[in-house]
């Protein structure tokens, strides 16, 4: 009996075009990047302790390119993708015998996160290993409530749904990963405006790709939102919390 598809939750044509926008506004000089970097420090951390030395690594996701770089100062070979640039995670690989995938910031919006991970494992050499970051359950509480504030009676999605680490542990052992292991951290922002904590999303690649992203926001809704945020604000500022899951594994 044929599998059945995976539910549309993500719109892929909008995640690209979300990428594409990304590595376009990421090319300015003051982007915020502080979630992707806390991703490439914590792969070489990983790195270090285990003592990993790859020789071949695909690299996928990091737009500041810093992972790509440290990696060929250590004489690694290393190919570079992201799905704002064509790249299919969904598919098999056009990649095999890596040492090392690293992805960041990205398998939280495909549709099929199994299948993603089983063509992740199949493009690594036997003892190679995965490292997958992205946003997981419990982030953005502070906006889920400004924008439950905004749409007052009648809610619509606006945040994506995330993996939290006992779905991350089910799905890694699915995609018959070895010895797998599953972590989450928090990384909190202070915001001075709701315009800033959006503008810092965009920028990041987190912004809505659902395939039902629901209304735009109105005036009066957007009013709403803005009194909700200072509401919340304390000394004029939001603290917001990103969670940050951390998928790693290896092929046998």
């Amino acid at each position: 009996m044929a599998s059945k598809a995976p539910p549309t939750i993500f719109s892929p044509a909008r995640r690209r075009a979300l990428r594409q926008r990304m590595l376009t506004l990421q090319a300015q000089a003051d982007a915020p990047r502080y979630l992707i970097d806390d991703m490439v420090e914590d792969v070489l951390e990983r790195l270090a302790f285990l003592r990993l030395e790859p020789r071949r690594a695909l690299v996928i996701g990091d737009y500041s390119g810093t992972l790509a770089q440290e990696l060929r100062m250590r004489g690694v070979e290393v190919v570079e993708a992201d799905p704002g640039k064509g790249f299919e995670e969904e598919a098999p690989y056009p990649f095999e015998n890596m040492d090392l995938v690293a992805s960041l910031s990205t398998l939280d919006t495909v549709n099929d996160l199994p299948g993603a991970l089983f063509h992740a494992r199949r493009a690594l050499a036997a003892g190679g290993m995965l490292i997958a970051s992205f946003m997981s359950a419990n982030s953005l509480p502070a906006l889920r409530e400004i924008m439950l504030a905004a749409d007052a009676e009648r809610p619509a999605a606006r945040i994506h749904p995330a993996v939290d680490v006992r779905s991350g542990a089910q799905l890694l052992q699915r995609a018959l990963f070895a010895d797998p292991v599953v972590d989450q951290r928090a990384v909190k922002v202070r915001f001075s405006s709701l315009q800033r904590l959006l503008g810092d999303l965009r920028a990041q690649g987190l912004s809505n790709v659902l395939a039902d992203a629901g209304p735009v926001l109105g005036k009066a809704a957007l009013r709403r939102a803005l009194a909700a945020f200072d509401e919340a604000a304390q000394d004029g500022r939001l603290s917001e919390t990103f969670e940050i899951l951390t998928l790693s594994g290896w092929k046998k």
